[in-house]
């Protein structure tokens, strides 16, 4: 049976994910795969050790060595109630399951889980490699279920960002926003990077070459639709500063910052500044943003795509100059 994928809705600032997943299994057997530890193990991200029991401390470990135990942080368990809820935080996310007969004949079992992403926006921004992560450890707990063998193969790089990318397309984390401000606009986006590790992020945007004040910026970092001047600032692997240029003249600044979160792994935050007489250049820059940064996602991720994708550009122009009027 085709499972249904994450659903993503924000409530009071948080993200939340709900995922949810019916098995042939009857309702004891799921809880005892969604509450036992030594079963937990065999399908949950980490280890988890501890009190089961409301107010109880947990431990979470995901290496196999005794002397890291607890390298996954900490929680508290917050709802457990045999067989058919277990709720419990994890660092700063909420984690519930939710267990319940699937009324049919057969007796199988209608299983929920509902992840609050702590971290407000953020957590949010994370949501895409998220949604999938919790795809793989459910069909993991499936297999458990059945009876068979998890994967032993890890999954394809391929397979993974196809499925983060519907995930960002889906849940609109590729989206990018025109803030007004006293001197005109800044156009900003956020994206993921999972836990790319920001000198292999460096790398992509700057082909691994040095970048210095007063040169052009790398290929990486520049594309066809927003003009190019001198770098400005360069602080490798998280700066990258440059002025941008419209009909040869000096106009803003575009600024690259690649941030590592311990918690919700890294990301890219993109500006560009625009000064308020060049208002009518927003939906080119937003939608030449938009493209670049799902080009360096695939990059960062061993996609190197080819040129430059015009009718995607202006498809995307033409969605956000509907947007702003």
């Amino acid at each position: 049976m085709a499972q249904p994928t994450a659903t993503l809705r924000v409530v009071a600032g948080d993200a939340v994910l709900l995922l949810e997943r019916r098995f042939a299994a009857d309702p004891e057997r799921v809880w005892r795969a969604v509450s036992d530890p030594a079963e937990l193990a065999r399908w949950f991200p980490a280890a988890i050790d501890g009190d089961l029991r409301v107010g109880g401390h947990l431990r979470f470990t995901f290496s196999e060595d005794p002397a890291d135990a607890g390298d996954g942080g900490e929680g508290q368990v917050t709802e457990f109630e045999p067989p058919r809820v277990f709720g419990f935080l994890w660092n700063r996310d909420a984690l519930r399951f939710e267990v319940a007969p699937d009324g049919t004949e057969a007796g199988g079992t209608r299983f929920t889980l509902t992840h609050v992403a702590g971290g407000g926006a953020l957590g949010r921004v994370a949501a895409a490699g998220t949604a999938h992560g919790w795809d793989t450890c459910l069909a993991a707990l499936e297999d458990l279920l059945e009876g068979r063998e998890p994967e032993a193969a890890p999954e394809a790089a391929s397979d993974r960002l196809a499925a983060v990318e519907r995930y960002v397309a889906e849940f609109g984390l590729d989206e990018g926003t025109a803030v007004t401000t006293p001197d005109g606009y800044v156009v900003s986006f956020t994206r993921d990077l999972l836990w790319t590790p920001l000198d292999d992020a460096w790398a992509a945007l700057t082909g691994g070459g040095e970048v210095e004040a007063a040169t052009a910026p790398p290929v990486g970092a520049v594309n066809d639709d927003v003009g190019a001047g001198p770098v400005t600032e360069a602080d490798p692997p998280r700066v990258l500063e440059y002025t941008w240029t419209h009909e040869g003249a000096a106009a803003g600044t575009v600024r690259w910052e690649l941030i590592h979160d311990p918690e919700l792994g890294n990301r890219v935050e993109l500006t560009q500044t625009v000064p308020e007489h060049l208002g009518s250049v927003l939906p080119t820059a937003l939608a030449a943003w938009h493209t670049h940064l799902e080009r360096y996602f695939a990059a960062v991720n061993g996609d190197v795509r080819g040129p430059w994708p015009r009718e995607r550009a202006e498809e995307l122009r033409g969605r956000y100059a509907a947007r702003l009027g």
